[in-house]
C-alpha cells in the first residue's frame, strides 16, 4: 500500500510539473503530441539591418511580412506568410490574405542564384530540389548537385515550366518579384496552387541589409540559430573593414566613376546617393564623382545621364568601375564605345570590373555569394582605392583591366 501511495503521489506531481523546454527548433520532424503551452521555436532571430521583412513569433507559428517585395512597392503589394510548425494547428485568427505554410520546409525550389549560398551556409543543401536555371550557378556545392542530377530546372519568370515544377512536388518555391506580373513567375505559380514565397533581398539599399535575408530563408527551414551565427560573423567582418577606411581622414578620398554607357537605352546610369552602390563606395572610403550632382541627391535608384554629361564630370575620376558583361580588357571597352578613351582613368589604366568570378554562361558570383558575403566586395573596393591597406589580400571579384 505504501508503495502504491508513493507512486500515486509521484504521478500527480509529474502531472502538474511544466513540460521540459524544447532546446532547439525542429529541423525535420513534425510534432507528435501538440502542447499549446510549449514554445516550438526556442531559436529566434531579430532583424537588425534589413528593412524589407519582419517576423513575429508565437508558440507554434511565425508571422512573416515581406514589406517591400520589389522596387516601388506600396503597402498593398506586401506579402504575409504564416509559418506553422508541422504537427500543430494553424491559428484560427490567421490574417485572411496570409499564405499558410507548414515548416520546416523539406523541398525548396530557388528562383535566384542569390538564394543558393543560404542553403550551403545553413547546412540545408538536401532541401534544395530545383532552380530556375543551371546556366548561371557558381556555388560549387550546388554545381555538384546539378552534376549528380539531383536538381530540377524549371525555367524563368512567367515562362516557368509548370509541369516540371509540379512534378518536383516542392513544399515552397522561393522567388523574386519585379512588380510586372507579366514577367514574374509567382502569379503563374500561385494560380497553379504551388506554395510560393517572395523574397525582397535585392531591394535592400545596404550590403548588410541584403546579407541579412539569410535569416528570411532560415525562417522556412527552422534554421534561425545557424542564420544568426552566419550573419553575425559577416556583419563583424564588414564592420571591421568600414573602420579601416573611417580612420583615413588625413588622406584624400579617391574619386570613382561607376558604370558604363548603355547604347540600347542611350543613357549612362549613375548610382543615386541613397543607393546600394553609393553605400558600398562610401564604406570603402571612395567618392562617387557624381555625388554633388543635384539629380542623384537622395535617390535610391540609378539616374540616367547622357554621355556628354558623364564625360564632363568623369574627367575628375581617378578610378573607373564599368559594367563587366562581355569585358575582359580595355580593348573590349573601346569596341563598345571609342569615346571611353577620353577618360583620364582609362588612359592611366585605373579601370576595374567585378568580372573575376564569372562562369562560361556569364553568371557572376558577385551577385551570388557576394550578396551573402559583402565584406568580400567591400574588401575589393578598398584594395582598389587604397592598395597599401590590403597588400596581402587577393581580389575576390575584381579585375584590373589591361
Amino acid at each position: 500500500m505504501k508503495t502504491f501511495f508513493t507512486l500515486l503521489c509521484l504521478a500527480m506531481l509529474l502531472a502538474v510539473l511544466p513540460t521540459a523546454a524544447q532546446e532547439t527548433n525542429l529541423l525535420s520532424e513534425c510534432v507528435a503530441e501538440y502542447d499549446p503551452t510549449r514554445d516550438y521555436f526556442p531559436d529566434k532571430i531579430t532583424v537588425d539591418e534589413a528593412v524589407g521583412f519582419t517576423v513575429e513569433y508565437y508558440n507554434n507559428y511565425k508571422i512573416v511580412n515581406v514589406l517591400t517585395p520589389f522596387s516601388g512597392a506600396t503597402e498593398t503589394d506586401a506579402f504575409q506568410y504564416v509559418l506553422v510548425q508541422c504537427g500543430t494547428p494553424a491559428p484560427d485568427d490567421a490574417p485572411k490574405d496570409a499564405f499558410i505554410i507548414e515548416i520546416p520546409t523539406q523541398k525548396v525550389i530557388a528562383m535566384s542564384t542569390s538564394f543558393l549560398p543560404h542553403f550551403v551556409a545553413l547546412d540545408e543543401l538536401d532541401a534544395l530540389i530545383g532552380l530556375d536555371s543551371f546556366l548561371y550557378v557558381n556555388t560549387p556545392e550546388v554545381l555538384a548537385l546539378i552534376e549528380e542530377g539531383r536538381l530540377a530546372e524549371v525555367g524563368f519568370g512567367s515562362a516557368i515550366n509548370l509541369e516540371v515544377t509540379i512534378a518536383a512536388e516542392p513544399d515552397v518555391v522561393l522567388a523574386n518579384a519585379s512588380g510586372s506580373p507579366e514577367y514574374d513567375a509567382f502569379p503563374v505559380l500561385l494560380d497553379s496552387g504551388i506554395p510560393t514565397v517572395i523574397s525582397g533581398d535585392y531591394v535592400e539599399l545596404t550590403p548588410l541589409g541584403r546579407a541579412e535575408w539569410i535569416k528570411f530563408t532560415a525562417l522556412f527551414l527552422n534554421r534561425e540559430a545557424e542564420a544568426d551565427e552566419v550573419f553575425s560573423l559577416e556583419a563583424n567582418a564588414y564592420t571591421e573593414l568600414v573602420a579601416l577606411t573611417a580612420n583615413l581622414a588625413d588622406r584624400p578620398r579617391p574619386t570613382v566613376l561607376w558604370g558604363s554607357y548603355d547604347s540600347y537605352g542611350n543613357a549612362w546610369y549613375v548610382p543615386g546617393n541613397a543607393s546600394f552602390v553609393a553605400q558600398l563606395l562610401n564604406d570603402a572610403g571612395l567618392t562617387n564623382v557624381f555625388q554633388n550632382a543635384p539629380e542623384v541627391a537622395g535617390v535610391a535608384s540609378s539616374v540616367p545621364f547622357d554621355f556628354e554629361s558623364v564625360l564632363a564630370i568623369g574627367m575628375d575620376a581617378q578610378l573607373w568601375i564599368p559594367g563587366s558583361f562581355g569585358v575582359t580588357n580595355r580593348a573590349d571597352l573601346l569596341a563598345q564605345d571609342e569615346r571611353y578613351e577620353d577618360f583620364p582613368s582609362f588612359q592611366s589604366g585605373e579601370v576595374y570590373t567585378n568580372g573575376k568570378n564569372v562562369n562560361l554562361n556569364g553568371g557572376n558570383d558577385y551577385y551570388e555569394n557576394g550578396v551573402l558575403y559583402p565584406h568580400l566586395i567591400l574588401q575589393d573596393l578598398i584594395k582598389v582605392g587604397y592598395p597599401d591597406l590590403l597588400e596581402d589580400v587577393e581580389f575576390t571579384y575584381t579585375v584590373k583591366l589591361q
